[in-house]
């Protein structure tokens, strides 16, 4: 449905997209994630031709948009949600919704999908962040385009609700049908929504897969330290396994990992990897500490110098200085990458 091959962009000589070539099939949705300024926002506006790449090609639904002239936004079949709503103020909810729509239908399917049937009159200055990124979206989708851009939609709103909302417009997206690329630089939400993830670093992609995989196997360590709070801890290859301070265990190696003659290796190692028991001497010493609601969060500094991180159950709260035993309580393989 969404082909994007060899995109590159540029402002004023500085590259912000390079080589970016990404497939996106027929209701997928797609997660472009990564830091601010990676260039996930500007390759999202080149394909809705808001700005004009200096190379490459993006394709939707076979039709080029790039090659012999730009085609212009209106004829791309797509529709985009902001960050920041941009409904028209003087517009009711139903005429926001409704506005160039010709299929009145679309318009009451959506308003009732999302739960806007009482706001129907309202206009958007009445309406919380949460109802008027659904109005926009109900709007977007009402005009059933082939491709739904979606731009940081729920960086304005509150933590608590950003939960709910996610859950909705994916849902919405998937009764639709619709294939759909959604930006972000939030892991949390990205890993959520997503078929698959994009992740990008300086305008290049780093890691194309499924959430579980660009977690669970990171192909680069920029991916390992981008998705989840995990810390490395050195090691030495032997005998198929992974000797370390924390014990011995199988791991995963990445594609970098076979042009390494070394077995000196780092693990990545997350934190509810991490098993913590009060003993004398034992492995490490906490270090700090931190409660989190439903997870206490401790350091613990391992006897060979490195620190690691272990998210226990907030009943459980091991005194600063305290002695303990840290382990892997994990049964998955580790992810291992050559030494730095």
């Amino acid at each position: 449905m969404l082909s994007i091959q060899n995109l590159n962009i540029s402002y004023s000589e500085l590259p912000a997209v390079r080589d970016l070539t990404i497939e996106v099939g027929k209701g997928e949705i797609l997660a472009l994630v990564g830091p601010t300024g990676c260039g996930k926002s500007s390759a999202l506006r080149a394909i809705a031709g808001l700005i004009e790449p200096i190379g490459g090609e993006i394709l939707i639904d076979g039709k080029a948009t790039v090659a012999n002239g730009m085609l212009p936004p209106e004829k791309r079949s797509t529709g985009m949600v902001f960050q920041d709503f941009a409904l028209f103020p003087h517009l009711n909810v139903e005429s926001n919704v409704g506005f160039r729509v010709k299929n009145p239908k679309l318009v009451d399917k959506w308003i009732s999908k999302l739960g806007l049937e009482e706001f129907r009159k309202a206009m958007p200055e009445t309406l919380s962040g949460g109802q008027k990124q659904r109005v926009a979206l109900a709007r977007s989708l009402a005009h059933e385009p082939k491709i739904l851009l979606l731009d940081e939609p729920l960086s304005n709103l509150d933590a608590a609700l950003k939960i709910d909302l996610r859950v909705q417009i994916r849902e919405a997206i998937k009764e639709a049908g619709v294939t759909a690329v959604w930006v972000t630089h939030d892991q949390e939400e990205a890993l959520t929504i997503a078929d698959r993830l994009a992740i990008m670093n300086k305008g290049k992609l780093e890691q194309v897969d499924t959430p579980e995989k660009c977690y669970e196997s990171p192909q680069s360590r920029f991916v390992a330290n981008f998705l989840g709070d995990g810390r490395f801890v050195g090691g030495k290859i032997k005998e198929g396994f992974v000797q370390t301070a924390l014990g011995q265990h199988p791991y995963i190696q990445v594609d970098t990992f076979e042009s390494s003659s070394t077995n000196e290796v780092e693990i990545l190692i997350r934190s509810h990897d991490i098993g913590l028991q009060i003993k004398s001497p034992g492995n490490a010493i906490i270090i700090a500490q931190a409660y989190e609601g439903e997870t206490r969060r401790h350091v613990a500094k391992l006897d060979t110098g490195e620190s690691i991180d272990a998210r226990l159950p907030h009943e459980d709260q091991i005194p600063f200085g305290t002695r303990v035993q840290a382990y892997v309580k994990a049964n998955h393989p580790l992810v291992a990458f050559p030494k730095a």
